[in-house]
């Protein structure tokens, strides 16, 4: 064989190997990746992390964020009271303050053993639905549980009987990687006594979901629809075995179906109908969005109790908030050169966790605020619905999402959780102690990276876990 032929071959030979080899590799960190959000990054790790304005907003914007950080962060009371802004709490409720429940504008957990109250976790209940519900299953996304309504709430004002009490306890169990190590996995069951208003619909359908962080939710926002959307494979036509799928929902100022983004399934179509549901199901607070309690007719004491003024909530009070939870910052990645972070980072992409968990998007350039427009940020989601299998799933449809789906939420910020809220408890119900078990708790469109982190040595799972500790 002539020498010639020999070296063309011995070059489409390699060149054959390096394409079969889809081990990304990452020797250095890309240009801008400690920007998670881009100029509205802000660059702070202590307890106070994901409480900053976006690093880009004015002073006079940052005055804007003060007001509605304010509204946020200090309870609200039962009317009537002298302090008439803040008045109206109740009569059912499950905190009397945004903060309660987003612990520094951060993560919540599941309640102890010796809880009060489950404070951060709230129990959704529903019931199935069938074809004769379509038009409430358009407007709301679920049947309502018929005396205690489409949320728990544990607390109440004085004279009203709180809805229950909740608990949770777990079962533990073993999930072994391939060099003999062990994670163990708790699988939680509620218990909800000490009911108000009589015995639960025996068909009821519980989910329990603790609040998620507040960062960078106006970038989520600001994303185009045809973006989001670009990434859906609901039939999953390329397959590889992930086809996230978008939920759609309805908007009440619209008054029409649209893309929903918010929530743990999807199930908000934009922060200002987000906010205005929290406010109504969380504090029973009504606005020009949801204009009544949540009061069912088993619940008379709850119906003619007083209230703070229709609505409680004004359109005024309710834009200084959307301002401020549009513009919570994102903090700085950390340690994006750093070799094992960067090996963790090849370990991510190898197991496919980005197929779900998409790294990038720029914001449209007609965002709601001039400071989230034209942002590259790295949120890694991709804002869609997946099935998570089984040992996730919760059994209760939200608009199209079904009991085995859930949207991916995003991992930006998710290092810091111990450092803001003292814990590291993950997923919709806070039932994984650290991100190994959240990762172990993966199945459905998930499964083949769960079976691929499986095999990861104890080197390779700290590189992982390096990498998302960056994030």
């Amino acid at each position: 064989m002539p020498a010639l032929l020999r070296h063309a071959l011995l070059i489409g030979l390699v060149s054959g190997l390096i394409a079969c080899d889809q081990t990304p590799r990452f020797t250095q960190a890309e240009p801008g990746e400690a920007l998670s959000a881009g100029n509205a990054t802000v660059f702070k790790t202590d307890h106070n992390a994901f409480s900053l304005p976006s690093a880009n907003l004015s002073p006079l914007r940052r005055l804007d964020f003060a007001v509605g950080n304010s509204f946020f962060r200090n309870p609200w009371v039962m009317a009537p009271a002298t302090t008439t802004a803040r008045d109206g709490l109740g009569p059912l409720s499950n905190t009397n303050a945004c903060q309660n429940c987003h612990i520094k504008d951060g993560r919540g957990h599941p309640p102890g053993a010796d809880a009060v109250s489950a404070a951060s976790m709230l129990v959704r209940l529903s019931l199935p639905a069938g074809s004769e519900h379509a038009q409430t299953l358009e407007r709301l996304g679920v049947l309502a549980e018929p005396t205690y309504g489409g949320q728990l709430q544990d607390m109440a004002n004085p004279g009203v009987a709180p809805e229950g009490r909740v608990r949770i306890s777990y079962q533990e169990s073993a999930v072994r990687f391939a060099d003999g190590s062990q994670v163990k996995l708790r699988q939680p069951s509620l218990e909800i006594d000490r009911l108000g208003y009589g015995p639960l619909h025996p068909d009821t359908q519980f989910s329990a979901r603790i609040a998620p962080p507040m960062i960078g939710l106006g970038l989520l926002e600001a994303i185009a629809d045809s973006a989001i959307l670009a990434n859906a494979d609901p039939d999953d036509r390329n397959g590889d075995g992930i086809s996230g799928r978008p939920n759609r929902v309805w908007d009440s100022a619209a008054q029409r179906t649209v893309l929903g983004r918010f929530g743990w399934k999807a199930g908000q179509p934009n922060l200002n109908q987000q906010n205005a549901e929290a406010f109504a199901n969380d504090m029973g607070l009504t606005s020009s969005l949801v204009a009544r309690d949540n009061c069912s007719d088993l619940q008379p004491d709850c119906r003619t109790a007083g209230h703070g003024g229709v609505p409680e909530v004004s359109d005024q009070i309710l834009a200084t908030v959307l301002f401020y939870t549009r513009n919570l910052a994102v903090p700085a990645r950390r340690k994006v050169d750093d070799p094992q972070v960067l090996a963790g980072k090849g370990l991510f992409h190898q197991a496919g966790c980005q197929g779900c968990h998409t790294p990038t998007f720029t914001t449209a350039d007609n965002a709601a605020e001039a400071e989230l427009a034209g942002q590259l940020i790295r949120p890694y989601s991709d804002l869609l619905l997946h099935d998570m299998g089984d040992g996730l799933a919760d059994g209760r449809s939200e608009f199209l999402a079904s009991g085995r789906e859930w949207r991916t939420p995003p991992l930006w910020g998710i290092g810091l959780t111990e450092a803001v809220n003292g814990h590291s408890q993950f997923l919709h119900d806070g039932r994984a102690r650290d991100l190994l078990e959240a990762i172990v708790w993966h199945g459905g469109e998930a499964e083949a990276a769960k079976q691929r982190v499986l095999t990861y040595s104890a080197e390779e799972r700290a590189a992982l876990l390096a990498f998302l500790n960056s994030l």
